[in-house]
């Protein structure tokens, strides 16, 4: 293989994860910041879902379209990538967010009266949370979240890439948690798609920003302790039915 093709391989996932995560957070946040108040929770929830669906078979197969620091992580302590590959996925999903963020506050201020300030699809707990749950319980379920969405990645998925049918179980994974979630603290789960719209809200969006990027990276490596529990490496997995001991057969009279 020449030089230019290897760097060519090498080059085509990250630049899948810097696509995909910015198509994630304009079309996804997006639902939320210019049409929430039409859809609503499932709207935005399914948005979420779908949007993931969609990019996990367009971008599944070439970088295992994780879009989420958080994914990232779990499938780096379940060693199915490099560090030096995570660290360019990570650089990859943040720039990607700030990018996709941008284009989105871009269009967000053709819409007039559309406020942006503080909001802009951003997290938050507090005063800037529909139920107004306190800090601690925002955490909580960060992790509790976050742990279901890489718990179900790393189950349906083998090694890497995202194939079949595997896209559906995570985009209904994600849109479940969208659905608890946003009446909660906004549903963070993914500390890319957190940072970009902060950056562009401002105010407390900022200040409240470091538990969004520190709760879903806990999540997801408690996911991979847990993963490697329920689904250790080099062994077969058991069919329920001959995992249970059963009594010997006898002989009628």
């Amino acid at each position: 293989m020449e030089k230019t093709e290897i760097s060519t391989v090498l080059t085509r996932p990250v630049v899948s994860e810097f696509l995909g995560t910015l198509l994630l957070v304009f079309f996804a946040v997006g639902s939320a910041v210019l049409a929430g108040e039409y859809i609503g929770t499932f709207g935005i929830a399914l948005a979420f879902g779908f949007t993931l669906v969609a990019l996990a078979y367009a971008l599944g197969p070439i970088s295992g379209c994780h879009l989420n620091p958080a994914v990232t992580l779990g499938m780096l302590l379940a060693r199915r990538l490099t560090l030096r590959t995570a660290a360019e996925y990570w650089i990859a999903q943040v720039v990607g967010a700030i990018a996709g963020s941008a284009l989105l506050f871009l269009v967000a201020r053709q819409v007039p009266g559309l406020q942006t300030h503080g909001a802009f699809g951003t997290n938050g707990w507090g005063d800037r949370s529909a139920v107004h749950i306190n800090l601690g319980g925002a955490f909580v379920i960060e992790i509790l979240m976050t742990f279901l969405l890489v718990y179900v990645w790393l189950s349906v998925t083998h090694k890497v890439a995202v194939i079949g049918f595997n896209g559906m179980a995570i985009g209904l994974a994600l849109a479940t948690v969208h659905l608890i979630g946003i009446p909660l603290d906004g549903t963070s789960v993914n500390p890319a798609r957190s940072i970009g719209p902060a950056l562009f809200a401002g105010g407390a969006a900022i200040t409240q920003l470091w538990l969004f990027i520190i709760a879903p990276l806990i999540g997801g490596a408690l996911a991979a302790i847990v993963h490697q529990v329920t689904h250790p490496p080099h062994e077969p997995v058991l069919v329920a039915d001959d995992a249970v001991p059963h009594e010997p057969a006898t002989e009628s009279d």
